[in-house]
């Protein structure tokens, strides 16, 4: 697996990569964290595409302004990296708040997205807002791994409090479900089994709202799909 840097901005931002067959795949991390949620599936999924997983902004070992950006800005600086190390079209496979970054890109740069997997969607409309969020993350954390809290823990050590703090506030304040509608690129959307953070029932309505949307749901998985073994080769194939 390569480690790769690339100037965005006047700064460098660090993406790895697992070389493959076109299109190429490009994860994005969830809120406050980085790429290392993702290199384990990118080594699963480079056996057959070209796979990255990027740090933004501010994240992991990507370099950020004083001020956290905001969505539309980390949206944008997917845009730019793309475009720095010479992808055109790629299918952008987002993780939790990853997935809000995704469809932002998506409606706003469409030439650069051939396509979208939304990996547990976040925020479900009908539970907006940091307390009830706070309550599903807290009944999501049994159904995860506990190599999960570690590299959270080292992640938001990394990227720092304003930044993960900055990072929650977007994904409660962006409406993705305003957005999915202008998502030209088709789109698989991926919710764990064991998800308490993003219901059935929300899943079904992201899967809903998208032009051209389908839905998979990985049996015995929380809401971080990407850190099960089984999931990883569910997904590889869906690719």
């Amino acid at each position: 697996m390569q480690r790769i840097t690339a100037m965005v901005s006047g700064r460098p931002m660090v993406a790895w990569r697992a070389s493959g067959a076109r299109p190429s795949v490009v994860c994005v991390p969830g809120a406050g964290v980085s790429s290392r949620e993702f290199q384990p599936f990118i080594r699963v999924l480079g056996r057959r595409h070209d796979a990255w997983s990027v740090d933004l902004p501010g994240f992991g070992a990507s370099s950020g302004p004083p001020r956290p950006l905001g969505l539309r800005a980390l949206a944008d600086a997917v845009a730019q990296w793309q475009a720095a190390v010479d992808l055109d079209r790629v299918v952008l496979l987002g993780g939790s708040f990853g997935c809000q970054v995704a469809v932002d890109a998506a409606v706003r740069h469409p030439d650069r997205v051939a396509g979208l997997v939304l990996v547990g969607p976040t925020v479900d409309s009908a539970t907006r807002g940091f307390v009830r969020q706070l309550m599903r993350w807290l009944r999501n954390s049994p159904h995860e791994r506990a190599s999960m809290a570690q590299l959270n823990l080292a992640d938001y050590r990394d990227a720092g409090v304003r930044r993960v703090a900055g990072a929650f506030a977007e994904s409660l304040r962006d409406r993705i479900e305003d957005k999915l509608p202008h998502v030209c690129a088709p789109t698989l959307v991926v919710r764990g089994a064991d998800d308490r953070l993003v219901s059935q029932e929300w899943a079904e309505e992201v899967t809903r709202l998208l032009p051209t949307g389908r839905l998979a749901v990985v049996p015995g998985a929380g809401h971080m799909v990407p850190l099960r073994e089984r999931a990883l080769l569910e997904l590889a194939e869906s690719g």
